[in-house]
């Protein structure tokens, strides 16, 4: 007769002692050895099998990077001014009768209890709020558009000197002074006139002092703080000043900048379109050596150089004469040329001279200016009479301080699967022999597969290994599988020294994108044109120089703190912004515009953006 006994019956009749477990082998002894102590081949199967589940897992597990998102314009809305068409006025006296008010505005807002306007939301309620409050029109008086009306139309009609677009400000005049139209018709063609123009200014002001892009919509590596305008303000100055035209022309950043991007948007509108010259894309010209492109090269220069070079290097271009060779004076010339476009001046035409040369058409420039234009809005007015702008695409970092020279200086920022953001902050600490905090995506995304392999990877290369507690471990303890499927916090560090990753000097500026400028051992990398290699963060060229800067020291300071040998950190007590910018077209200290590749793909992204808004601004219905 055979027992049927559960596992679990098994397991409580041995704990309270009711089953002997007989002297003798029996059929169930084989499952009580494999229940409460199986083999060694057992358990190890077991293990390697756990083992590799871990890693499968692990192994799917990333760190991402932010995204492109597709851009959702500011709402529209189909306002409806029907409250503003039963206007009384306010009294002292809670109890007295409201009076009818009797001004043209407040006879004319009848007209009002069927109107709506498409506009920004925001624009509707101030534009509402405004006239509640004060029953008058701003622009018409004695039954005619006035000339206040006419010049703000002017200034909104020009709004492409500022890199804005005029036909989102456009209002066209009502029928006023034509003959035969009733006095009713009138009245209501002038009100709804009033409302337009208003949403229209309103509309300028918001786009001037903005932008019409909020760039957090744009990808999660655009990190701003979208600047507040109070329209009621804005609404109750324009009704009140005479000087409309001023108000509404200095509503856009007023800094030094800005002012460039306006002068080089009138120049390059002035300039026609000139022929372009091609250089074969394969062209490597060395100095010394003879080319069929030379010519090609030298015309290029000549339509695409500045005035300034073409002067210096006048003889240089009167005297060349189409020869192949490519000559001293011409190597002079190329050298000069690449200078003036942030490239290495090593006389040597390849690609980044190639391109320098040829990239940029006139309508390409524009572009690139009224995209400039857009982005500068997302910063402040003013910069700061000290500040630190960085300018990826540009691979160049400036200190500018107002009256002094400014410091500039090659950089490496993040390449494009790990770009380095868009954002501004507060330069408020310089750290000497720093610590490396290795970010949890070098962690997971390049460190653990190196781990899986080799736990004691990080013991061996000198890197500290501690837990969330802050209790040092070593590496070869830390179960990394754990850390890469479930996530297990553990914090690595490189200690400081002549291979930290960070080198001498670190500045800080806290964000939440964890990127700050910093000294580096690889600096062969500052001598390429195109210096897109880091995991975000910006490695300076000459980090002293900027560490001295922005605390108001010598470099002798700098170096005294370094050579101590410890890691220590002073604070910045200066205001000193830094911007860490993206713009393809932008000022250099000098004034001149210059331009660069969109290394990132974010014009593309702003023009659809911007083409977006335009839809959503311009569809009716």
């Amino acid at each position: 007769m055979k027992i049927r006994v559960s596992v679990a019956a098994i397991i409580c009749s041995l704990a309270g002692g009711l089953i002997a477990v007989p002297s003798q082998p029996v059929q169930a002894q084989g499952l009580f050895q494999r229940l409460f102590n199986p083999s060694p081949r057992y358990s190890e199967r077991r293990r390697a099998m756990h083992k590799e589940r871990a890693i499968a897992e692990a192994r799917k597990i990333r760190v991402s990077s932010p995204q492109y998102y597709a851009y959702k314009p500011d709402k529209m809305v189909n306002a409806s001014f029907a409250s503003l068409a039963e206007v009384d006025t306010a009294s002292n006296d809670p109890s007295a009768v409201p009076a009818v008010v009797t001004t043209p505005f407040a006879d004319a807002s009848v007209h009002l209890s069927s109107f709506r306007m498409r506009t920004l939301e925001p624009v509707a309620d101030a534009i509402k709020a405004h006239y509640l409050k004060k029953h008058e029109f701003v622009w018409v008086t004695d039954g005619k558009i006035n000339d206040k009306a006419r010049a703000a139309m002017a200034t909104l009609a020009k709004a492409d000197r500022f890199g804005l677009s005029p036909r989102d400000y456009e209002v066209l005049l009502p029928s006023d002074t034509a003959d035969g139209i009733d006095a009713e018709a009138r009245e209501k063609s002038l009100i709804e006139f009033e409302m337009q123009l208003s949403a229209r200014v309103l509309t300028y002001v918001l786009d001037s002092k903005r932008g019409r892009i909020d760039p957090n919509r744009l990808s999660g590596y655009h990190d701003f703080k979208r600047k507040n305008v109070d329209l009621e303000t804005v609404m109750a100055i324009v009704a009140n000043t005479d000087g409309v035209v001023r108000y509404l022309e200095t509503r856009s950043p007023s800094n030094e900048q800005f002012t460039a991007l306006m002068s080089e948007l009138e120049r390059l509108r002035s300039v026609s379109e000139t022929e372009r010259v091609e250089i074969a894309a394969d062209t490597f010209l060395k100095p010394g050596r003879s080319h069929p492109e030379t010519s090609n090269v030298v015309a290029a220069i000549r339509l695409r150089g500045s005035d300034e070079l073409k002067s210096k290097h006048a003889d240089t271009l009167s005297n060349y004469d189409g020869s192949d060779k490519y000559s001293e004076d011409l190597v002079a010339l190329v050298r000069d040329m690449q200078r003036e476009n942030n490239l290495k001046p090593d006389g040597i035409v390849g690609k980044a001279t190639i391109r320098a040369l040829t990239s940029f058409s006139t309508v390409s420039k524009i572009e690139k200016v009224e995209l400039a234009m857009e982005r500068a809005r997302w910063l402040p007015r003013e910069l700061g009479d000290r500040h630190v702008f960085i300018n990826q695409p540009a691979f160049m970092a400036s200190y500018l301080h107002k009256g002094r020279d400014p410091l500039s200086m090659r950089v490496v920022v993040g390449k494009k699967s790990n770009q380095t953001s868009f954002f501004m902050d507060k330069i408020e600490t310089v750290e000497f022999n720093p610590y490396w905090g290795v970010p949890r995506s070098i962690i997971v995304n390049e460190m653990l597969p190196k781990l899986y392999a080799d736990p004691s990877y990080l013991d061996r290369l000198g890197y500290e290994v501690s837990t969330a507690s802050g209790r040092t471990v070593s590496s070869s303890s830390v179960d990394w599988y754990d850390v890469g499927a479930n996530g297990a916090p553990i914090n690595v560090r490189q200690r400081p020294g002549s291979s930290n990753a960070l080198g001498s000097v670190k500045i800080l500026f806290p964000n939440k994108h964890a990127i700050y400028m910093h000294d580096t051992p690889a600096k062969s990398l500052f001598k390429k044109d195109r210096r897109a290699f880091s995991h975000g963060c910006v490695r300076l060229h000459d980090p002293h120089a900027m560490a001295a800067a922005v605390l108001g020291k010598s470099r002798e300071y700098v170096k005294k703190r370094i050579a101590q040998g410890r890691n220590d950190a002073d604070t910045v007590t200066a205001d000193i912004p830094v911007y860490v910018a993206y713009f393809t077209a932008w000022p250099a200290p000098d004034g001149t515009v210059e331009y660069f590749d969109d290394m990132y793909g974010r014009d593309k992204y702003l023009t659809r953006a911007l083409e977006r808004t335009d839809m959503s601004r311009h569809t009716t219905g």
